[in-house]
């Protein structure tokens, strides 16, 4: 049996990508302590599943269909930037997204739970939809004070919308230059 570094995701489109790359960037000279995402490793995760025996993924895929079987294609807004634990002292520096219908954090919460009937271990934390940008390179280290203030002047910038059609399964490959995802696969929204 063979494991797989998985998780399930959404896709970002282009448009998106972009205007968040470019918030990056502005970010990113001001404090070095962060390991900054690549542009084309940007998609919003619903659930880290850690190692994942081969054997299993089918299941998950299951698990994930029955979720989505009867969610039609929902909107989503990209604006503002903040971090975790809080935008004062971020380890984690993200774009917020704004789920007008409620149907990610419904997603989720449906995702949760039929994979935790196969055995994966439920988030402790509530969801909160996010991309993000970069994390601190050790759990000690929190963003300097010209990181902070930069992002409270991009806290209401608006970066743009999307309509989520489609939910991934993610394979990661990690290596010395960082992580590289494959598509496992793709469940549609109807």
């Amino acid at each position: 049996m063979q494991t797989i570094r998985s998780f399930i995701s959404i896709p970002v489109p282009a448009a998106v990508t972009s205007a968040a790359g470019k918030i990056m960037k502005r970010l990113k000279p001001l404090d070095d302590s962060f390991k900054w995402v690549p542009i084309e490793n940007f998609h919003l995760t619903l659930k880290f599943l850690g190692e994942v025996d081969n054997v299993e993924v089918p299941a998950v895929c299951k698990a994930i269909r029955r979720v989505t079987d009867n969610l039609e294609p929902f909107e989503l807004g990209f604006a503002g930037t903040g971090g975790f634990p809080n935008a004062e002292k971020p380890r984690i520096v993200f774009i917020g997204v704004d789920d007008p219908t409620g149907n990610l954090v419904q997603l989720v919460a449906g995702l949760e739970k039929q994979l935790a009937d196969l055995g994966f271990k439920p988030e402790p934390r509530d969801y909160t939809p996010h991309l993000t940008l970069g994390r601190t390179r050790s759990n000690s280290r929190r963003g300097g004070d010209a990181l902070v203030e930069a992002m409270k002047d991009l806290a209401d910038i608006q970066i743009g919308e999307m309509v989520v059609d489609e939910v991934h399964l993610m394979a990661s490959f990690l290596d010395k230059s960082g992580p590289t995802y494959q598509v496992m696969d793709t469940i549609e929204l109807e």
